[in-house]
């Protein structure tokens, strides 16, 4: 395998792109804005060559749970995360699930698609 990022960019289709924006800054403690500046509105997750990134964008996503799923790094602790997307309306699929390198939790988006909230060991 090459020692480089080989997920380099991820896109998140959405119904509604405020609503989806609160969601994510909700669950991710982020403070992301809608981008109108191109031809789609986005909300730019972050990322460079040496890191993963994504945006949310107008769009349809996969019926429920069926996409790919995204891992995204939570900010702090896991069930933290976990309540913050239950308060923000996702549904938790999964109790805390320890891998070697940290744990993880399978949600899904209002907009029904599936994530990964990741917490990596430290």
């Amino acid at each position: 395998m090459p020692d480089q990022t080989l997920v380099v960019w991820n896109e998140i289709p959405v119904s509604d792109m405020e609503k989806a924006v609160e969601f994510y800054n909700a669950v991710f403690k982020w403070d992301l804005t809608i981008d109108n500046t191109g031809p789609n509105p986005m909300a730019y997750l972050g990322g460079d060559m040496n890191t993963a990134g994504g945006h949310l964008y107008p769009g349809k996503p996969a019926s429920k749970g069926n996409g790919p799923t995204v891992h995204i790094a939570v900010p702090d602790t896991l069930d933290a995360a976990v309540a913050r997307c239950k308060q923000a309306g996702g549904t938790v699929l999964s109790d805390a699930i320890e891998i070697p390198v940290g744990s993880f939790a399978y949600i899904i988006d209002p907009d029904g698609n599936s994530l990964g909230l990741f917490k990596a060991n430290t």
